[in-house]
């Protein structure tokens, strides 16, 4: 293929999708205290969250190096590539792209090497970077590619709801009086993504109410393209589904788990939905 497509491991791709399709996902790392795990090869997903949950301490993220995505970038070249487009969750949330921008500056007049920031995260970001490899695949030049992300990019909505605040709590980003008070409360914070940004965006009492309000934040959409539901192993996932069921089927949609990257701030049971509005 004249164009290849770089992601990172934020996308939260099935490994086997994304070989099929020749995408290359550079991954992030995660530690534990004084451990370190390379996203995708030394952590599997079921084991992050059982570290997760006997953890004290929050698990952080930390962006690849350049030389990670140089080495992508190289690969590509090297299989035939006349142009890459790597496509990474938010640059408000990460200095993924930043690095990857970084590692692009090598190839300076040599191999087209695009950075584009999806403004996402997880299946938000995944989507992108299968349709882009699709029209890869398909032969569409590197401008053709570029412009569709960057239009899906624009029209990409995420909501979801949180279980609790012990990982913000954790993570020093709430103090322990009003965890404590949101856990008496029942609250389970809404937030979405917007313009690449975690905003609140309420605070329903209960998890079924938690639920029913995002499945009303889909429903209310006269039409969505490409339902993406992601969750960070939720036991209660089938019940949200059955909430989208009078308007979207488990056919119309795909169902994904939050990977260690995103998991990590959302925690576990995080429940979300992605989609893009039409043009």
């Amino acid at each position: 293929m004249p164009v290849r497509i770089v992601t990172d491991s934020s996308c939260d791709l099935p490994e086997d999708q994304a070989a099929e399709l020749g995408i290359e996902v550079v991954p992030l790392t995660v530690r534990f205290g004084a451990d370190e795990f390379v996203d995708r090869t030394e952590l599997t997903v079921d084991e992050f969250y059982r570290r997760m949950a006997a953890s004290p301490d929050l698990p952080q993220t930390a962006a690849p190096a350049p030389g990670a995505f140089e080495a992508a970038f190289r690969g590509a070249a090297d299989a035939g590539a006349d142009a890459v487009v790597c496509i990474n969750l938010s640059a408000q949330l990460s200095a993924t792209m930043q690095s990857a921008q970084t590692a692009a500056k090598a190839f300076d007049g040599g191999l087209d090497v695009r950075v584009l920031d999806s403004r996402s995260v997880t299946l938000g970001l995944g989507s992108m970077v299968t349709w882009a490899a699709e029209r890869a695949r398909e032969g569409a030049d590197v401008e053709a590619i570029v412009a569709g992300v960057e239009s899906r990019a624009r029209r990409n909505r995420i909501w979801a709801t949180l279980d609790s605040l012990d990982n913000l709590k954790k993570g020093g980003r709430i103090g322990g009086a009003k965890a404590l008070m949101a856990g008496m409360l029942s609250i389970k914070p809404a937030i979405q993504i917007h313009e690449g940004v975690v905003e609140e965006a309420g605070k329903p009492r209960t998890r079924g109410k938690a639920l029913q309000w995002l499945a009303d934040r889909v429903l209310e959409e006269p039409t969505v393209e490409e339902l993406c539901v992601v969750h960070g192993q939720a036991p209660d996932i089938d019940q949200f589904l059955d909430l989208l069921a009078p308007k979207y089927s488990r056919n119309d949609l795909t169902i994904g788990i939050i990977g260690p990257i995103i998991g990590a701030h959302g925690g576990p049971r995080v429940v979300g939905a992605t989609y893009r509005v039409p043009e």
